[in-house]
């Protein structure tokens, strides 16, 4: 039978051992104390002509001792408290600079800190998550004001050129069709922004229910069928009947996505290959296309915001980048797993899973 072996904090170890020493040398400070009144008082006895009782000696050498004590308490308290006041001013001002967020701090944490080391940790663990999150925050203003600027640009450089009236009417509406198509580009970006915060906000609505996978999917891909069938697409479906539990309508919007980027990148007379399969744990799905592949040092990041792995190919489709983010958020919240293959001359799949309540 195997035993656990509980292994024993260095900390706890450390402090319980200089627990040991501060109580051992407090006693012996006492006996010293005692000896040093006694001797003391003693040697002023043999310079005096009469010596008081023994009740008034051993007052006056307990006094003395006691005193002596006092003295050295008072020496003692009074350095201990200047270092922990130096220590508690160090961890004020390294919060002060928080508030004012500079998160560039970090507290020097000593053993000798005793039941603070775990707050001083805290501190440094906080300052470094704050100093994340304010990098994220900074990337994502920046990426936002981005994408807002290059159609706001477009809008502005093609409404002044209506502005001439010496331009032909094919010159006009290729102007206001470019126009049009920034302007959804915009509302898009506004639509996915919001959305996006929705979900990240914890109250979102979610609602589970029991549904079949395979026919929701099915009516996406029909939906799609204009766009398939204009770029002469073949499809390869194959569908397993699956039952999950799942928030219907979250999950539309991740087969909305996956299925339209498919089409979107698959060649005129490529292929798109969906795929549903589920075993007694989990339904696996797999949208697939044989389009331009995926670099191997952009895999690790197109679920990340405003991240495009083709910048140039994205800007003329209308993406900005959220799509992914929007699905893998929803995934993580039917506590499922999307992950990339993506090889040369091989297919770019997406693959999701699910996990399957046992009946």
């Amino acid at each position: 039978m195997n035993k656990k072996v509980r292994r024993k904090d260095p900390r706890s170890r450390g402090q319980r051992v200089r627990g040991t020493l501060f109580a051992v040398g407090f006693f012996l400070l006492i006996i010293l104390y005692w000896l040093a009144a006694f001797y003391g008082t003693e040697w002023i006895y043999t310079h005096i002509d009469k010596r008081p009782s023994e009740v008034i000696v051993q007052l006056i050498n307990c006094i003395s001792g006691m005193f002596l004590w006092g003295v050295t308490m008072t020496c003692l308290g009074r350095f201990f408290r200047s270092e922990q006041m130096k220590f508690f001013k160090t961890m004020i001002a390294a919060i002060q600079s928080m508030s004012r967020g500079d998160f560039n701090v970090s507290v020097d944490n000593n053993p000798h800190n005793g039941p603070f080391v775990e707050l001083v940790d805290s501190i440094n663990n906080m300052a470094v998550e704050l100093g994340q999150l304010e990098k994220m925050r900074q990337e994502f203003i920046s990426n936002v004001s981005h994408e807002i600027q290059s159609p706001l640009t477009s809008i502005s450089g093609f409404s002044r050129a209506l502005q001439n009236e010496s331009i032909t009417p094919e010159e006009r509406r290729h102007y206001l069709e470019i126009i049009e198509a920034e302007s959804t580009r915009l509302s898009k970006l506004s639509d996915n922004l919001l959305k996006l915060s929705s979900l990240e906000s914890q109250h979102h609505p979610f609602e589970p229910k029991s549904y079949r996978l395979d026919k929701q999917i099915r009516n996406h891909i029909l939906a799609c069928e204009p766009q398939w069938i204009e770029k002469k697409i073949e499809m390869d479906i194959d569908l397993e009947p699956v039952t999950i539990l799942a928030d219907e309508d979250l999950l539309s919007q991740v087969w909305t996505n996956l299925i339209h980027n498919a089409v979107k990148f698959t060649p005129v007379g490529g292929t798109i290959g969906v795929h549903v399969e589920s075993t007694r744990k989990e339904v696996i799905i797999r949208i697939s296309n044989n389009g331009a592949n995926i670099s191997e040092e952009d895999l690790p990041h197109i679920f990340e915001r405003f991240y495009k792995a083709d910048k140039s190919r994205n800007r003329t489709s209308g993406g900005n980048g959220l799509g992914l983010s929007i699905v893998k958020k929803i995934i993580d919240m039917h506590a499922g797993t999307i992950s990339v293959e993506s090889k040369p001359e091989k297919k770019t799949t997406f693959i999701v899973r699910f996990s399957l309540q046992e009946s």
